[in-house]
């Protein structure tokens, strides 16, 4: 199915939505065969309206494989899994969730088509009623004082009357996702799809390139209204950074580090990875387009190549090009957990500052259990330390004393859930970074730094876009906006 198809598949089901017919939209949304991260999360908020949790979990589950940043869709399955009464598994996605706001009182998804603003207040809140549910009615009382530092005006009274439940030791009410609330393609995409022309009718300009008949010549380019049909050379061509492209193909971003183009636009290409997609700067913004859908453009002022801009050709787009994601994990653990154990082995699932999976023989000791944990975080043993939930504490500790028999016997279809912690000690081979340039966060995600700051290296999430660590906080930015630090310092 093209963009196209599933562009107006997408704005129909939306529409159904929008005229309360919510069966006939999750018909129409099912029938798309290859949702991006917003369609998954549109279909498990209907399934979870339906009160059909299996389906909403697996498409909640879906949407963070697509996009593992998208806080709301943790926050969502935070709320399937509370409905289902497993607590732990909401506690970690509530954590995820908060984690991702980065100490800010909100995240507005209007920019990405989702009229829903999640507030770090709220989050807390439903992290206080899981402990809450766990008995553990001071580490309630804990988060709620702490959401009163994120409150807002609008949300100060849930959080007083949770508050004083819990001085009671009574249960308070969900704070859940309204259910009218979807993502929504672009507009513009919408408004375009009846036009043969993508960038509506011709406007008279002039380019700085000769002899440049191309009505689609991106904005990012140098032009002037009401000029001549053929404007003088100018004496200085302004240097830009990166490597002019033309794109060929409509591509529409399924992440949030990935950036929408439509054919004719002029793309600036900063680096090309291995995996295919490529590092490019268009009007003044930043992100990741696939190379196959780019073609090289000569602009030198003098070169006779620019005689004529081809038109992009109107055949259908390649096949979008997988990700590389070295040190993310998601993919990898997606795949081991859909896996069939092998003969006596069980599959580990791990909630970690990310998710991974580990196989052992099921009924191991700690210590084969420990080492398949530190291998694959490249640490010490002695620096991790394992739960049967996110509190680590008391009897949900796991280590040398533990009788495993316990452990082992709360497995499910031989796989079971913990959760790690690193508890003292840095990474191996840490790895520091100082920023060449300033960089300011465009998405909750980013982590934003100063020139001169060090940055610990945590992963290296493809060849242009890398996760660190500054003062407590945590998020991605550009690669190239770092460099190693010197040896000598």
């Amino acid at each position: 199915m093209t963009f196209v198809e599933t562009l107006r598949q997408w704005d129909q089901a939306v529409s159904f939505a929008d005229r309360q017919d919510f069966a006939e939209a999750l018909r129409v949304f099912l029938a798309i065969p290859e949702p991006n991260s917003k369609i998954y999360f549109d279909i498990g908020c209907l399934h979870l309206q339906k009160q059909d949790l299996d389906a909403a979990e697996k498409a909640f589950d879906s949407s963070i494989r697509k996009d593992e940043h998208l806080a709301v869709a943790f926050f969502q399955r935070g709320i399937t899994f509370y409905q289902k009464e497993r607590y732990e598994e909401a506690l970690g996605d509530f954590q995820y969730a908060f984690k991702a706001l980065r100490g800010n009182q909100l995240i507005d998804y209007k920019a990405l088509g989702l009229r829903y603003k999640l507030y770090a207040c709220e989050v807390l809140h439903n992290m206080a009623l899981v402990e809450a549910q766990l008995g553990r009615w001071e580490k309630a009382q804990e988060n709620l004082v702490k959401a009163l530092d994120f409150k807002t005006e609008a949300k100060l009274n849930v959080i007083d009357r949770a508050l004083q439940s819990t001085l009671k030791q009574k249960l308070f009410k969900l704070v859940t996702f309204p259910s009218n609330a979807l993502f929504k393609p672009n507009k513009h995409y919408v408004a375009e799809l009846e036009k043969k022309d993508y960038l509506g009718k011709a406007k008279v300009v002039a380019s700085i390139l000769p002899q440049d008949e191309f009505s689609g010549f991106a904005p990012l380019q140098p032009q002037v209204e009401d000029g001549p049909a053929r404007p003088k050379e100018p004496e200085v061509l302004r240097a830009l950074e990166g490597e002019p492209h033309t794109v060929l193909f409509e591509f529409v971003p399924e992440t949030s580090d990935e950036l929408a183009v439509v054919p004719g636009n002029i793309v600036f290409v900063l680096q090309k990875g291995e995996d295919n997609w490529a590092s490019v700067i268009f009007n003044e913004r930043r992100g990741l387009v696939p190379y196959n859908y780019l073609e090289r453009l000569e602009i030198s002022v003098g070169s006779k190549k620019n005689e004529r801009i081809r038109t992009p050709p109107s055949r259908a787009p390649p096949t979008r090009p997988e990700r590389k994601q070295e040190n993310s994990s998601s993919l990898k653990l997606e795949c081991l957990l859909e896996q069939q154990p092998a003969d006596n082995s069980c599959i580990v699932k791990v909630r970690f500052t990310y998710n991974f999976a580990v196989s052992v023989p099921c009924g191991s000791p700690y210590a084969i259990l420990v080492d398949q944990i530190s291998k694959k975080l490249n640490i010490e043993a002695d620096s991790v330390t394992l739960s049967l939930n996110p509190a680590a504490s008391g009897e949900n500790v796991i280590d040398a004393d533990t009788e495993m028999e316990s452990v082992w016997g709360r497995t499910t279809g031989r796989r079971i859930t913990l959760w790690c912690k690193q508890t003292d000690g840095k990474p191996q081979n840490e790895i520091l970074l100082v920023a060449i340039h300033s960089y300011e966060s465009s998405n909750p995600e980013d982590l934003t730094f100063q020139e001169g700051d060090k940055i610990i290296l945590l992963s290296r999430i493809n060849d242009d876009w890398l996760e660190g660590q500054l003062n407590e906080n945590t998020g991605i930015f550009p690669a190239s906006f770092v460099e190693d630090v010197p040896e000598n310092e």
